[in-house]
């Protein structure tokens, strides 16, 4: 004899399965020219989302990006990375970067360039910290993607830029928001997304 599951029911139109929005920290994997307290804040930044029940989302490699991990983790947070690499053994070997301190790494194969597009277009916001020319390559995607976007300010390198950069660059300041501590920058973003879903009619998290 078969015994049927129940299945718990689930309001599928008010996302009742508690579906959380992704954050991605987008900033420097060499640290050298950022802040002293550059790596010490993306800690800080990781545990902020966290502790706010969102998902952090990294280009699974090292310096700013992997401190918010750590900071995330011990919050109890949930990370996700993706890789330039097609694989596990690629990804540690051939680009050296780290698996620790991430729950799932997705191994995109589209070296750093395919992976910054795929990384900010699978988030719901993007936070720069610091940063280079790959930050750049990341912030400019999510620009153009009209992405909610938070710079948290005298954290150093490209995140430095961006206000001057926008405002010479003529075409508005975007969907972009401002902050020096993480709190405030995450709240702004959850307010900024929020805000504008409830334009559509729609909600991303319901706990």
């Amino acid at each position: 004899m078969r015994i049927k599951k129940t299945v718990p029911e689930r309001n599928h139109g008010n996302h009742r399965h508690s579906l959380k929005y992704k954050f991605c920290v987008s900033g420097a994997a060499e640290t050298g020219h950022c802040p002293p307290d550059a790596l010490e804040r993306a800690e800080e930044l990781g545990k902020v989302i966290a502790e706010h029940g969102l998902v952090l989302m990294t280009g699974a490699t090292t310096g700013i990006p992997y401190w918010s991990a750590k900071g995330a983790k011990a919050a109890g947070g949930t990370v996700i990375g993706l890789s330039p690499a097609a694989s596990k053994v690629a990804h540690v070997k051939t680009y050296r970067l780290p698996l620790d301190y991430h729950d799932v790494v997705v191994y995109t194969g589209f070296e750093y360039s395919g992976r910054n597009l795929l990384l900010t277009r699978s988030s719901d916001a993007v936070i720069v910290v610091c940063g280079r020319i790959g930050t750049l390559n990341e912030f400019t995607i999510a620009f153009e993607d009209q992405k909610p976007i938070g710079v948290l300010e005298g954290s150093g390198g490209t995140a430095d830029q961006i206000r001057d950069l926008l405002l010479k660059s003529h075409r508005g300041m975007g969907k972009v928001v401002f902050a020096k501590d993480p709190e405030t920058l995450v709240t702004r973003l959850l307010d900024l997304i929020e805000s504008e879903e409830e334009k559509y009619g729609i909600k991303g998290r319901v706990f």
